[in-house]
């Protein structure tokens, strides 16, 4: 069963108020603490598999439309797909839209490279639940020198000696789309790839899908290193191990992922970007998809609960 409207997700002063389903089932003994890094082969060779191609096939069939068609894919697929569909909607349900054009933004969220809506939600809630608790493992909070994590977080897997158990919400378990998405993730770039290959050759295959893959995982890696260790904050949670810190200037680049303090404020929020100058294209997206009547019950700071455990540390 989906635990519903539970709200106190954490332990202790780390617990955080949330509107989302309670995912993690916090009644068992589970420590984000101790565990073992181990390589992931499948993980290891994705990454290696897509750089490798980029660099070799994307030199020798390098062209400006090529470069172009990298430019506008990854920013379709990581604003629309991994900042808005998966990210602010589907783990954080931060806003509502019709079932189809869910389901489009998960589909191009999984284009990113990164996994599957099953395997995204997992992945960032255990991280999330981690970072919140009063200590915990040091892959999970970026908490080692930048050469060790790029080997850990591309290249390697972390399993917890007790990991606590993990309900999908039945938006998931319970729809066969998001079930083979899951199934098939890395392959749903093979028709994207027929379709770039028909239309602009090698080229076009190697700048739309493995340049696009591989400087989209890195990059999200990249980010999350610097945004848990380095930056600017103007706020902090009382009780958590994990602190995040606003990036200043990658807000273009980002889709404004890059303000991370704030997300850790309001990890329910759709938007992310809230002072004045901090840059946030997917919020500005998601206004005009507003507009359209394409999505509601948007939220934000103001509209979500208080949090005990949150001050404010800068003006």
């Amino acid at each position: 069963m989906v635990a519903i409207a539970r709200h106190d997700i954490g332990t202790g002063e780390g617990a955080y108020t949330t509107d989302l389903f309670a995912r993690i089932d916090f009644n068992s003994d589970a420590d984000p603490t101790f565990g073992d890094v181990k390589w992931s082969p499948v993980k290891s060779l994705w990454w290696s598999g897509m750089t490798l191609a980029w660099l070799v096939i994307g030199t020798i069939h390098f062209s400006m439309s090529a470069f172009a068609v990298f430019i506008v894919l990854s920013a379709v697929t990581l604003c629309l797909g991994h900042s808005l569909g998966m990210h602010r909607r589907l783990i954080h349900h931060a806003f509502d839209a019709p079932k189809w054009l869910k389901r489009l933004l998960v589909y191009l969220g999984t284009l990113v490279g990164l996994g599957g809506p099953f395997t995204m939600m997992y992945t960032h809630d255990i991280r999330d639940w981690a970072q919140r608790s009063a200590d915990c493992h040091a892959f999970l909070s970026h908490k080692r020198g930048i050469l060790k994590d790029f080997w850990w977080q591309l290249h390697c897997k972390l399993h917890l000696e007790r990991e606590p158990e993990f309900n999908f919400p039945a938006e998931l378990r319970d729809d066969a789309f998001y079930r083979v998405l899951q199934a098939t993730s890395m392959l749903q770039q093979v028709p994207l790839g027929i379709l770039l290959f028909v239309l602009g050759g090698w080229g076009w295959v190697a700048w739309g899908i493995c340049a696009r893959v591989s400087i989209s995982i890195s990059g999200h890696w990249i980010v999350g290193y610097f945004a848990h260790n380095h930056g600017e904050r103007d706020w902090h949670l009382k009780g958590a191990s994990t602190q995040g810190y606003n990036l200043n200037h990658l807000g273009l680049v980002t889709f404004g992922e890059c303000w991370h303090n704030n997300h850790h404020a309001f990890p329910g929020s759709a938007r992310l970007g809230l002072q004045h100058g901090q840059f946030d294209p997917g919020w500005i997206v998601l206004q005009a998809l507003r507009w359209l009547g394409l999505v509601w019950n948007i939220q934000t700071p103001q509209t979500l609960p208080d949090r005990n455990n949150l001050v404010r540390i800068a003006t």
